[in-house]
């Protein structure tokens, strides 16, 4: 068997959303741009798509923009925000997307804006009343932009009371929904957010397809420049098959919303419990309560030799787990969101992440191979 538990790196592309794309990677090739009935027609079907983006978060399809990636709609929130908004200082914090983390590092490297970081707690919770006080103290225009949900650990903030607080600060806030669109409801017509991400691959649309959320009351230029695509705010041609793509998997996501999430969650909450029946001294890093992302577990395990070869002897015996995030795959620095929590760097950080395909045969078999990788309960008994 193999097993398949990094889905917040990326997630498995749906039948049903390979289906529509396809007539568009053959067919249906014209170039939206183009004024002739094949332009035409690739033009109506990206219009449909933001209009499925739209209803899903509850905006208006003249507030979505499609772009390459969340990665880009990060950037681009972010730095136009400082180049045509005026915002002088940015408030965000120190376990954000490395999307978001080197863009505030570029901006305070070249001076462009003064960077501040929000206090966390050891669960990777978001000190809102710290937000408060550098709201208070800063009296220039301000960004804040924080992550819906950590990638690595699950812990989600409260956006609503987020929300709440940067308007009543007249602060303009970005919001990393990157891991919780197609996972959580969004209602953007009570909820005042001004900018918001989001990338297909992490609901099971394809990859190279993101979108950016902007408020109408806010207004930016375009970050990149060349034609007059995504009305004058994203030159380039559109990546027709894969918007096509992500408009349908967010559709989807959200017509089953209720049936995914308590398939997932049940699974999530299975596999905590058989790692506690199993193993000795197991935790969790970050939230996971039933306020944390359902999707995300990060568990941590006891100091052992071991701990080096566990990601390899899991991928050898065909199970896919991540370290932390999936951009630093690799990488010897370790993970910059369990070093600001204060995790253990003893223990070692293994990020198991679900799906709604994922199975119960799954956890147990991953289970199983454990036993046989780090020492259990019946093995320290015996």
């Amino acid at each position: 068997m193999k097993v398949y538990l990094d889905n917040a790196a990326t997630t498995p592309l749906s039948d049903e959303v390979l289906q529509v794309m396809i007539p568009f990677m053959k067919e249906n090739f014209g170039n939206p741009s183009a004024i002739h009935s094949f332009g035409r027609t690739t033009r109506a079907a990206i219009e449909t798509a933001r209009k499925q983006v739209a209803k899903a978060l509850n905006c208006s399809p003249a507030e979505i923009f499609f772009t390459s990636s969340g990665t880009e709609a990060n950037n681009m929130a972010i730095k136009c925000s400082v180049r045509d908004l005026g915002i002088k200082h940015v408030i965000t914090s120190p376990i954000e997307h490395h999307c978001v983390s080197h863009t505030t590092d570029y901006l305070e490297e070249n001076h462009l804006a003064t960077i501040h970081l929000l206090r966390v707690n050891e669960k990777g919770q978001m000190d809102l009343q710290h937000l408060e006080e550098l709201l208070t103290q800063i009296k220039e225009p301000t960004l804040v932009s924080l992550m819906h949900a950590n990638n690595e650990i699950g812990t989600m903030v409260d956006i609503e009371k987020l929300a709440e607080i940067c308007s009543k600060h007249g602060a303009l806030l970005h919001c990393d929904t990157v891991q919780t669109i197609g996972h959580y409801p969004f209602d953007l017509q009570k909820t005042k957010i001004n900018f918001l991400s989001g990338s297909g691959h992490k609901f099971h649309g394809p990859k190279g397809a993101g979108f950016i959320y902007i408020n109408a009351e806010t207004k930016i230029k375009s970050f990149i420049h060349g034609g007059a695509q995504e009305r004058n705010m994203r030159a380039g041609t559109e990546n027709m098959y894969g918007i096509i793509g992500l408009g349908k998997a967010i559709e989807d996501a959200y017509a089953h919303f209720d049936e995914h999430k308590n398939h997932i969650l049940s699974l999530k909450k299975y596999m905590i419990q058989r790692l506690q029946d199993t193993f000795e001294d197991i935790k969790f890093n970050g939230d996971i309560s039933d306020n944390s992302l359902y999707t995300v577990l990060s568990v941590s395990f006891p100091p052992s030799d071991k701990n080096e070869t566990l990601l390899f002897n899991l991928d050898i015996n065909g199970i896919a787990a991540s370290g932390g995030s999936a951009c630093s795959s690799g990488a010897d620095t370790g993970s910059h969101v369990l070093n600001a929590i204060k995790a253990d760097p003893a223990r070692k950080g293994i990020r198991f992440s679900f799906s709604r395909y994922t199975t119960k045969e799954e956890i147990d078999f991953v289970i199983e191979k454990l036993k046989s990788i780090v020492a259990s309960k019946e093995t320290v008994a015996s």
